[in-house]
């Protein structure tokens, strides 16, 4: 099943200026504050990757971006049997992003410290302390390429390149915000979170 937000903007954008304003959110790493998504229900079944980075784990829910029509990420979370959604910081938890497009490492660090803030307040150090070890683990992105992190409730996140480990922070407070992106009551895309949770048929 799919399902489509459409943009607020009262007038649709056509020719050059549309296609000047997707490459530049897709440049900016703009894949977290698009307006359509489809969600596509998960079968259950746990991929090897998840399994190894969170043995006994299941797939919870997963939902895919759309941006003017065109997939940029698809994204899965993989849970314990007993988790629970109100209390996802007190519990690990992995997310997959399957890229779509080609994207920038840089970019996507940059975008994510933005969103971050959405999740609960930090200082300009922590930012850019935090900017400096996503930009050292984030490579450029291309269509097929998986980027997954593993959240350790107390201890930070570690995250996988295409399967490989690709660096870690070893910081509590970021794990949970980084986290909070996609799992935190005030993520800039509650769609896309109660598809990851497993409760979009609820909406």
């Amino acid at each position: 099943m799919s399902c489509n937000t459409p943009w607020s903007s009262e007038r649709p954008l056509t020719g050059w200026n549309r296609r000047a304003l997707l490459g530049a959110a897709l440049a900016t790493g703009a894949v977290l504050t698009a307006p359509a998504w489809a969600n596509a229900p998960g079968n259950g079944s746990a991929s090897a990757a998840a399994l190894a980075q969170l043995p006994g784990s299941r797939l919870q829910g997963e939902a895919t971006l759309r941006f003017f029509g065109l997939r940029v990420y698809h994204a899965r979370l993989w849970t314990k049997p007993e988790f629970r959604a109100d209390r996802f910081i007190e519990q690990p938890v992995v997310l997959e992003l399957e890229y779509l497009r080609d994207l920038k490492g840089g970019a996507i660090a940059e975008r994510s410290v933005q969103e971050m803030r959405r999740a609960g307040g930090f200082s300009e150090a922590q930012a850019e302390g935090w900017l400096a070890e996503m930009r050292r683990i984030f490579p450029d992105v291309k269509n097929g390429d998986r980027l997954t992190g593993l959240y350790e409730p107390g201890q930070g996140a570690r995250f996988w390149y295409n399967g490989q480990p690709a660096g870690a922070v070893a910081d509590p407070e970021f794990g949970r915000l980084f986290f909070g992106i996609w799992l935190a009551p005030t993520t800039s895309e509650p769609a896309m979170r109660l598809a990851l949770l497993g409760q979009g048929a609820t909406r």
